[in-house]
């Protein structure tokens, strides 16, 4: 949060790759445990510090026309990265898959040494001269960027430093409960302890798949629809993929309630059917084709990725840099990857505690109702900014009736 604003949203994603290198080499020479343990504390940092740095610069500099595609790119490098190492992990021991681990981090840290720093950065610390050379470098000499530029310019001198007692103004209090609020909600679809106990969810529900199966097949629907919502965002708006994503969520942990709950009921017959059955002939044992009724989880697990990849997951990434106000922008997205994460933990923590006392339905039903909270929120709270620039946005809040910019 401290490190947006004071060092720069830049230097904070290059200042990234000293815990994360040094992370990597500690796991990759672990000769005990506590070694492993701290390579995945300091890795954790790098990853804390680039989740909410990298979605505000990328919002910074990008030209409203394609700022909701390269918001989405984060996400899909994410996934491709874990495809990657799904890759590599079956041909690579786990030490040279953590050395493997510093090529990127090495590769981002020579590349940012060619960018600009954020033109909205440099011009809220006085630097408008830096500021100009970075806006004409990122937008070309032939554009129109010092209208871009006086734009921001007007839109920065009307804010002060953010005091507490600012917070009373809907102008900031409005888009940070917003951010805050969609990054609670996007974990609390469940997608993260889903992923994390996803074999367990596949053991429970009858499914004989191998575990490096179920990675592939993760990896490949996730990485499948945040390219569909990459290329979607700015043609369909943030708002009809939200709409959409909540839908499919809604739909499949509907789907897998119902498949859970009635397993509770007929849970030998469905063991009978679904589960693995060894036949002997000739001394040799044989497993027979799975049921095809375990598909309909399979199916139903695969949709709720799909649907979160393809919306509630990128989307809630690239509104929070785009919605928030450049006064708090640094802190306020420091404060929803907390809330993010914390959830997420805690979640994951008491997933299998509640499937143990309930069933596996009660997590799943709990899900689908969070779903159609999603929806209603889209509905009532957030606003469309497709095609909007970052100053556009902040007078919408500003006014609380248009997406115009103040002149004077």
């Amino acid at each position: 949060m401290l490190m947006n604003d004071r060092t720069g949203r830049k230097l904070s994603i290059m200042l990234s790759a000293v815990p994360s290198c040094v992370g990597y080499l500690l796991m990759g020479s672990a000769q005990n445990i506590w070694m492993l343990l701290l390579g995945r504390f300091l890795t954790g940092i790098a990853g804390g510090i680039t989740a909410s740095s990298i979605p505000v610069y990328v919002s910074e500099i990008s030209h409203p026309g394609v700022r909701g595609a390269l918001g989405s790119c984060p996400q899909i490098t994410a996934v491709f990265g874990s495809l990657a190492l799904y890759a590599f992990g079956l041909v690579l021991p786990w030490r040279w898959l953590a050395v493997a681990g510093e090529v990127p981090v090495l590769i981002m840290l020579l590349l940012l040494c060619f960018m600009p720093k954020s033109p909205r950065y440099l011009i809220t610390h006085g630097q408008r001269d830096e500021a100009c050379r970075a806006l004409k470098w990122l937008r070309g000499p032939d554009s129109d960027y010092m209208t871009e530029l006086n734009r921001i310019e007007r839109s920065i001198n009307s804010q002060v430093g953010l005091q507490w007692s600012d917070l009373k103004s809907p102008f900031y209090y409005k888009p940070i409960l917003i951010s805050v609020s969609m990054r609670f909600l996007q974990q609390m679809t469940g997608v993260t302890p889903i992923l994390v106990y996803l074999e367990s969810i596949f053991n429970k529900t009858n499914i004989t798949l191998k575990p490096e199966y179920d990675a592939a097949i993760v990896g490949a629907v996730r990485l499948f629809s945040v390219i569909i919502a990459a290329s979607l965002m700015d043609r369909a708006g943030r708002k009809t993929l939200l709409y959409t994503s909540g839908f499919l969520m809604y739909l499949a942990t509907l789907t897998m309630t119902m498949y859970t709950h009635a397993m509770t009921f007929d849970s030998k017959n469905v063991t009978l059917e679904a589960g693995v059955q060894l036949t002997e002939e000739h001394g040799t044992a044989m497993v027979p084709a799975p049921d095809p009724i375990t598909l309909i989880p399979l199916i139903s697990t695969m949709i709720i990725i799909f649907g979160y990849a393809m919306g509630w997951g990128p989307i809630t990434w690239l509104l929070m840099s785009e919605i928030l106000p450049l006064g708090a922008r640094g802190v306020a997205s420091g404060l929803c990857v907390v809330v993010s994460w914390v959830t997420a933990f805690a979640l994951t923590q008491l997933f299998m505690h509640a499937v143990d006392a309930y069933g596996l339905f009660a997590p799943f039903l709990f899900f689908s109702v969070v779903c159609v909270v999603n929806i209603i929120f889209t509905a009532v709270c957030v606003p469309e900014t497709k095609g909007r620039t970052l100053e556009e946005i902040e007078n919408y809040f500003r006014t609380g009736r248009s997406f115009t910019i103040l002149e004077s």
